[in-house]
């Protein structure tokens, strides 16, 4: 599972600081969150338009229709069978840019971790969208923890390399067999609360 991220405009973190303008220049007056991003928050998300590469503001989950509150992940084993997801896997792609995302222990403690790219200033999450009520909403899609957290947590998000980013939005021959790829290792670090 994925349930909060960050978004840290750092000013030496040029992927960040370049989507977060490209944000502010098409939406002046925008409600984009920074730092810990938490579900029903608006965040950027890279998307399809006129076979390019955009950025876009979204809403961070899907109505849930049986119950109150939002979807905020979706099982990448499942995704293609489930009628909430299955049209946006094939023709709706899109991509979080995060600085991480957090996790908290699930052995009682509380404890939170934060998840990172070893080496890189930017984690690419893998998700779909969809509009409802004329709103643009996201949700990530998730795997099967890898080593690197699976002491602290049995799911992670499905993650993309920079060089990977642009075959998931454009190209459905390439992310659905993604789906089932092995996720990069990950650094972690306690964070505290």
């Amino acid at each position: 599972m994925c349930g909060r991220y960050s978004l840290f405009t750092e000013e030496d973190n040029q992927e960040i600081m370049r989507i977060v303008q490209n944000i502010t220049a098409r939406y002046p007056e925008n409600n984009m969150k920074r730092g810990e991003i938490f579900p029903t928050n608006t965040a950027p998300v890279l998307k399809a338009e006129n076979s390019q590469i955009d950025t876009d503001l979204s809403i961070w989950g899907f109505p849930n229709f049986r119950t109150k509150g939002v979807i905020i992940n979706a099982r990448s084993e499942t995704a293609e069978e489930k009628r909430t997801f299955r049209e946006s896997l094939h023709s709706r792609r899109c991509v979080v840019p995060s600085t991480g995302f957090y996790e908290w222990a699930q052995d009682g403690s509380k404890r939170k971790y934060r998840f990172t790219l070893p080496g890189q200033k930017t984690l690419y999450m893998a998700g779909i969208y969809n509009v409802f009520k004329e709103e643009k909403r996201f949700v990530i899609l998730t795997t099967e923890a890898n080593n690197s957290m699976a002491d602290i947590h049995n799911r992670m998000p499905v993650i993309l390399t920079k060089d990977k980013v642009a075959d998931w939005i454009l190209t459905e021959e390439f992310a659905v067999p993604y789906l089932h790829a092995v996720m990069p290792v990950l650094d972690r670090e306690q964070v505290k609360t």
